[in-house]
């Protein structure tokens, strides 16, 4: 694209850009990221994912956004770091342990995990603390991490379904491990109650589990329309007596089910995305936390796309988009003929169509998009 094209394209997309977003922030970090992860309601963290030496940055997201009347008048319209260190490797998953000031990271290239300590009011250093050993076993994408308040605090983390086990942070001890009867690598671990979690593998299949009993875990196959070659990623809505599962497809195939009755699918969608070769870590399907039937697709182009599952039904039908964030690819036009892409998002905790969006430009964006069909109606 010329620079004059480039250039139109941009100032048509800013001019939208004033009716479809209520706030949007951009900031432009050194390297890109692949992790966002909220440390607190105004605070995220991210680090580089380059082979060596990489920054992992907690930032202060923009007080504008937070300002409930006479945004105008906030000063304070840009991201800010307020503490920073750096990593000896790259930084492929990351999470930040609930009730305490530590993440854990994994670089992708183990199973093993390292403890940092974000500092407080006193320092503005993050500092690596030690670190626990995963599994021995080969890993093509290391490892996933989740975490839930606790005390002591635990982590949970796998890179397959085989070996999954929950740790405590302080002493490494393993507290859980995962009877797994399969080895398939992991898209995701997750949460969903104090002591439940699921296990999402890469072919579709789901594991369900208690940490709290040895019982075998409960097995999810794949959708019954899942091709041999498809690559699957999954997320779910928090509430036991609530949760919905979503499955995402490489191919862009989405299937809904109830975590109570996992054995068919409530609805499914063919989604509008575009299709390219992906790897395990490269797509995000996540359910909104504080608006309903709403999930959030990137990783497969520059665009990050809302869908309102809502309107799924059984049978498999396209779902157009109830909102697309271009933000990222009409800011950046492509170098030597490489597209930008989106790396990771995240839905805000608390505010319900407030979005953080990195991509392999460098960039993250912050926004609140608007509902243009309920603006309308």
């Amino acid at each position: 694209m010329e620079e004059s094209q480039f250039e139109d394209v941009l100032d048509d997309w800013f001019i939208e850009s004033l009716k479809t977003y209520k706030d949007l922030h951009v900031y432009q970090l050194e390297h890109p990221t692949q992790v966002i992860e909220w440390t607190s309601g105004k605070t995220v963290c991210v680090a580089g994912y380059a082979p060596s030496h990489n920054e992992i940055l907690e930032l202060r997201l923009p007080l504008k956004l937070f300002a409930d009347e006479n945004k105008g008048l906030c000063a304070e319209r840009d991201f800010k770091v307020s503490h920073g260190g750096f990593t000896d490797g790259p930084v492929r998953c990351l999470k930040h342990v609930p009730g305490t000031r530590c993440v854990v990271t994994n670089d992708g290239r183990s199973s093993d995990l390292q403890l940092w300590d974000l500092g407080g009011d006193d320092s503005d250093v993050i500092r690596k603390t030690g670190s626990i050993e995963g599994s021995r076993s080969a890993s093509e994408s290391g490892s996933r991490i989740a975490a839930r308040l606790s005390s002591p605090p635990r982590v949970l983390h796998g890179a397959r379904s085989s070996d999954v086990r929950l740790s405590e942070l302080t002493s490494g001890r393993t507290l859980y491990t995962l009877e797994a009867d399969s080895a398939d690598p992991l898209t995701s671990l997750q949460f969903v109650s104090d002591s439940v979690f699921l296990a999402g593998c890469c072919n579709g299949s789901v594991y369900v589990a208690d940490t709290r009993t040895p019982d075998a875990p409960q097995l999810s196959p794949p959708p019954a329309s899942s091709a041999s070659s498809a690559l699957w990623w999954t997320d779910a809505s928090e509430g036991l007596s609530t949760c919905r599962l979503v499955r995402l497809s490489s191919s862009g195939q989405a299937v809904m089910s109830d975590l109570r009755k996992l054995g068919g699918a409530v609805s499914q969608a063919q989604l509008e995305v575009q299709s390219r070769r992906c790897d395990l870590g490269d797509v995000t399907v996540s359910w909104a936390p504080a608006l309903d039937d709403c999930v959030a697709v990137s990783g497969f182009s520059g665009v990050v796309q809302i869908f309102d599952t809502s309107l799924w039904r059984s049978e498999l039908q396209e779902a157009r988009p109830l909102f697309v964030h271009r933000g990222h690819t009409v800011s950046s036009p492509p170098e030597d003929g490489v597209p930008v892409l989106v790396t990771h998002h995240v839905w805000h905790p608390e505010l319900p169509r407030t979005l953080l969006s990195a991509a392999s430009d460098g960039s993250v964006h912050v926004w609140d998009w608007v509902d243009q069909s309920a603006a309308s109606s």
